[in-house]
């Protein structure tokens, strides 16, 4: 029995399916792997890549942190910033990258240079699922 999944930002439905037969998120205590019929929990999340897996088929999406609840079946990620691996523009990651590690060579302030690491985490996150849209040919991986 196939599991629904929401991901949502406050901007906008990034994805509904009610087909997904695993959820692999980023947790901020490490990788959580929920399956249909889970027990419920509402955990945080950190930057990092969520995969879906749909039958055969993997996608993948670069999230900003946020929170994901489980309910059984039903999996909702609340996430700050939420990227389907088509829609990363690798160049434009690759940029925010170069500035965030500008900021961090130049940043003495404690607030600059967790604000500059955040933005990094970011960038390498977006790049890292742009990289492996690009070597599969697809947003899909298979």
């Amino acid at each position: 029995m196939p599991m629904t999944l929401d991901v949502v930002t406050i901007e906008r439905q990034v994805l509904h399916a009610e087909d997904v037969d695993v959820v692999v998120a980023p947790g901020t205590e490490g990788l959580l792997g929920i399956l249909p019929n889970h027990a419920p929990i509402v955990t945080g999340l950190a930057e990092g890549v969520l995969e879906i897996v749909r039958g055969s088929e993997r996608e993948i999406f670069a999230i900003g942190g946020g929170f994901m609840e489980v309910r059984h079946s039903h999996v909702i990620v609340m996430a700050d910033a939420a990227e389907h691996a088509e829609e990363v523009d690798l160049e434009r990651a690759q940029e925010a990258r170069q500035r965030a590690e500008q900021a961090l060579a130049g940043s003495t302030e404690k607030v600059e240079r967790e604000e500059a690491l955040a933005a990094l985490r970011r960038a390498q996150t977006r790049i890292k699922v742009g990289q492996k849209r690009r070597s599969s040919g697809s947003a899909r991986v298979g």
